[in-house]
């Protein structure tokens, strides 16, 4: 059986049992309540109902309704009113449900009057709204409305931004209770009301539920400063991160060649808005590319920077060749001003050429370096630097690791000249592809007669001895080292063609 509880709403003379009261008054029959609906505004309750049917009727007494029990909220002395507002802050943080009763007068003066049994049950709709930053979405849901008396027809979705009038953003259909907003300003106050459409042109309306859309600022740019080869033949990078952001979590991908797969290698923590990193895995002989990426709660991306890759140097030797060839360096957000090719011929690298960026093969002749050669091997490296960076960064350099090969060491001995012909072959002395460290030359008669001698790689017999032009077959002993370090030692004959 509903029970039913008057509180301090009714002011009554005496204390009476409901027998008591039952047996001086007819009960009434209760009204229909027909609508409830919340003033998004204050949270006050707002009812519509039908009049009750039967006479005498004084008062609409309105109750908080839960588990068949009515608690009494408020009386309205207007027996003619099909409508009233009730404060309830409850209405705010979840539904309530309603239902209200006639109230008539007693038939003896002096005696307690009696209410109707309950009316029908509404309850008010609660809408409550979440931002899901993982998703991207506003998430609106609120419990169904009762379709009795009236049927529900559907749901609006009301909304105001920054305090804007509110404006239907969509409908649903009446089995639905939630709604998703993914169309949205970030760093904007929203509020959200429901409105259940009801037949006949009826309504109810939610409380109001409203939410800030304020979110970690992310990085408008990460900048790829570079990828490098350091003084350890590790590949060094460098990334700068827009000073405004407010995210703290990065992730730093690497795949190899171009058509490999990102895969995270670190997280890496920034440090006065720069993440310095050295790959302690990669191979310096393979190229790859690097990126870092800004990551939301969920770790999810949402600002990546350009690329970064590493170049890589290649040395072939065609005939009497050097062919360098190299990968571009990829991707600076400026312009690479060129590729600079170094050259390490025994004393240390220094600059051998400048070549456009827009080429990656630069082709040297050995002769024309053959003869600066004083170690066991020649070396080279390139490096690019970027200008005009958009972000105002400097730091856009980056070299490959040094490739070497070793000096051709040749030695080439005529073995007949003729001396004064004014030809090329009017000199005699052996022909070296370097300088070497030690350099010793003996030219002989037949009879062991020294004719020349020289420690001068450069310097030439010119035929003579003992102040006579010489002719015929004649000895040489020659004794160097190599810029490698060889010891060499050879001898054999040259023939002498007087000029006729």
């Amino acid at each position: 059986m509903k029970k039913w509880y008057l509180n301090s709403i009714l002011v009554i003379a005496g204390f009476w049992t409901y027998s008591a009261f039952s047996q001086n008054c007819q009960v009434p029959e209760p009204p229909v309540l027909t609508t409830v609906s919340v003033q998004p505004g204050n949270g006050n309750t707002n009812f519509t109902w039908t009049l009750s049917p039967s006479s005498g009727i004084a008062a609409y007494i309105f109750y908080t309704y839960k588990n068949g029990d009515g608690v009494a909220i408020d009386t309205l002395w207007n027996p003619t009113a099909t409508s009233n507002s009730v404060p309830n802050t409850a209405t705010k943080y979840f539904s309530v449900s309603y239902v209200i009763a006639s109230y008539r007068l007693p038939a003896i003066a002096g005696t307690v009057g009696c209410p109707s049994p309950l009316s029908n049950a509404l309850n008010t709709i609660f809408a409550s709204a979440s931002i899901d930053t993982c998703k991207d979405k506003i998430m609106i849901s609120w419990n169904s409305y009762s379709s009795i008396p009236k049927k529900v027809t559907g749901y609006s979705i009301l909304v105001s931004v920054n305090g804007s009038s509110f404006i239907e953003n969509g409908t649903v259909s009446p089995d639905i209770n939630s709604y998703s907003l993914s169309d949205y300003l970030i760093n904007s106050d929203y509020c959200f009301i429901i409105r259940a459409n009801l037949e006949g042109g009826f309504y109810s309306t939610s409380n109001n539920s409203c939410l800030s859309t304020k979110m970690v600022k992310t990085p408008d740019w990460i900048n790829a400063d570079y990828a490098t080869i350091n003084s350890d033949n590790k590949i060094s990078l460098s990334f700068t991160i827009d000073p405004s952001t407010q995210i703290k979590h990065f992730s730093l991908e690497r795949k190899k060649g171009v058509s490999g797969s990102f895969r995270e290698i670190a997280q890496p923590v920034p440090v006065g808005g720069s993440v310095l990193f050295t790959d302690p895995q990669a191979d310096i002989d393979s190229v790859y590319f690097y990126r870092l990426s800004a990551l939301n709660n969920c770790n999810i991306p949402v600002t990546i920077s350009n690329l970064a890759s590493n170049m890589v140097l290649n040395l072939e030797q065609p005939e009497n060749d050097i062919k360098l060839s190299w990968n571009s360096y990829r991707k600076w957000e400026g312009t690479n001003s060129g590729y600079r090719i170094f050259i390490n011929t025994g004393s240390g690298f220094e600059e051998g050429a400048l070549v456009n960026s827009a080429d990656t093969v630069f082709t040297l002749k050995y002769k024309d370096i053959m003869y600066e050669i004083s170690g066991d091997k020649v070396c080279f490296y390139i490096s690019a630097s970027e200008v005009s960076n958009p972000h105002g960064i400097i730091s856009g350099h980056s070299v490959s690791s040094a490739i070497c090969t070793e000096p051709t060491e040749r030695i080439t001995v005529p073995n007949v000249f003729t001396p004064n012909s004014g030809t090329v072959n009017a000199l005699f002395r052996p022909i070296l592809s370097f300088t070497p460290k030690n350099y010793h030359l003996i030219i002989c008669d037949r009879q062991s007669r020294v004719l020349f001698e020289t420690n001068d790689f450069n310097e030439s017999w010119d035929g003579s001895g003992n102040g006579e032009q010489s002719q015929g077959i004649f000895l040489w002993f020659l004794k160097l080292t190599t810029p490698s370090g060889k010891n060499i030692s050879k001898t054999g004959t040259v023939t002498i063609i007087s000029k006729r």
